[in-house]
């Protein structure tokens, strides 16, 4: 709890936007959130009150957990979410409910009895929406009920309904959360669109006026009338939907579900041992009187990727950019989208370095014909720490 508390002390943790103050007592769930900072003596007070703590983003404040999120990202190519869960003595924060995310909770000190239950409906089994609070009157018999000590791990797939309470000592628990609008239905939202406008622009058929007075047999109002038209109409929508797939543009819908991902994401953790070849290093070296060490780019220097997600080539229209998230902020989409733009004849060298990852390829072997050019984009992705060195630049 002292690294908690540490936090709390040594940043400017803000009731509601970093931390909730919270109790569930008799099916009644208290938010006691006031304004202002979230000094630790005040949430101390809380706590011996019998209130639990919730703290909603420590990626932002505590960089273990901002370089352990960082590294997951990596493995799961999307966003990684993180609450730390404070509870006092024999007491419970949380109304029962579900989550929009799949949750990893790792029980740092103290113990938990959790209780998980199957989803009410089956529309809620791997929930796109987080729940209501539900009354312990709806659920049903616990599928899992079990006391998790520190140092245990527990899996909660969305849509599983859950609650936790502390047993006879406080409870310091840390959540992982991933998969959030990470699933089929989000894909197909961009790649249904996408789609039809294609279609639209390359198909008449789809252009073509609705039957006249369809509107006067079907709708709600009209569920049993002219079941004939009504049929045809479906028939005609089914051979569309079939067309429709012929314009389908995965690609274009991974990239723009790729581009959301590298706004969501935490900057890259660079290891000690990665750090002196990235720009991270030269801006150590910079003093007042000019550099210690001037690094400086070779047709001879091996590059690569820092990270294979940190960045994504996308076509806009006719521009080509490359998004990254290098130089996101710690904090949520505190900063816009950063992209850099580049021109066509380049976008080959682009696809070279992003192929041969993890390996290295040398500056020279780029397929950029001029060789100052070739340098001058190596320098570019360099000066975003998109690119890391194989040795440190002299």
């Amino acid at each position: 709890m002292s690294v908690f508390e540490e936090t709390l002390r040594n940043n400017n943790v803000l009731f509601t936007k970093n931390l909730d103050i919270t109790s569930y007592s008799n099916g009644v769930k208290e938010i006691y959130n006031p304004p202002g900072r979230a000094y630790a003596s005040i949430v101390k007070d809380y706590f011996r009150n019998n209130c639990s703590v919730r703290m909603l983003n420590p990626q932002t404040f505590i960089p273990q957990i901002c370089a352990f999120n960082a590294n997951l990202q990596e493995i799961f190519g999307c966003f990684i979410g993180a609450n730390i869960y404070l509870t006092p003595p024999n007491s419970q924060g949380f109304a029962p409910h579900f989550d929009d995310v799949d949750v990893f909770i790792l029980q740092i000190e103290g113990k938990k009895r959790w209780k998980l239950y199957k989803p009410l409906k089956s529309s809620d089994f791997l929930a796109m929406y987080p729940s209501r609070d539900f009354d312990e009157s709806e659920l049903r018999e616990p599928i899992l009920d079990k006391v998790i000590s520190a140092g245990d791990l527990l899996y909660i797939p969305r849509g599983t309904i859950h609650q936790a309470m502390a047993l006879d000592t406080y409870s310091l628990h840390l959540t992982i959360s991933i998969n959030q609008k990470n699933t089929w239905s989000n894909l197909l939202e961009k790649l249904l669109p996408q789609a039809l406008k294609q279609a639209t622009k390359k198909d008449f058929r789809f252009r073509e006026g609705l039957p006249v007075n369809y509107l006067s047999y079907i709708g709600f109002q009209y569920t049993d009338k002219d079941l004939v038209r009504k049929g045809r109409m479906k028939y005609i929508i089914r051979r569309m939907l079939g067309e429709l797939e012929r314009y389908f543009d995965i690609d274009q819908a991974a990239d723009l579900m790729a581009k959301k991902h590298i706004h969501d994401f935490l900057p890259p953790n660079i290891f000690k041992s990665e750090r002196r070849c990235t720009i991270l290093e030269d801006d150590k070296n910079l003093s007042y009187n000019g550099p210690k060490r001037c690094g400086k780019i070779k047709l001879s220097t091996e590059i690569r990727l820092l990270r294979l997600y940190c960045m994504r080539l996308i076509k806009e229209k006719k521009v080509y950019k490359i998004y990254y998230s290098t130089e996101n902020s710690k904090e949520y989409h505190d900063y816009e989208p950063q992209y850099l733009e580049i021109d066509k004849e380049f976008v080959p060298a682009i696809k070279q370095i992003i192929d041969v990852f993890p390996d290295f390829i040398s500056v020279k072997d780029l397929k950029i014909k001029d060789t100052d050019t070739k340098i001058q984009v190596v320098k570019d992705l360099w000066e975003k720490n998109i690119i890391i060195t194989k040795v440190p630049l002299n």
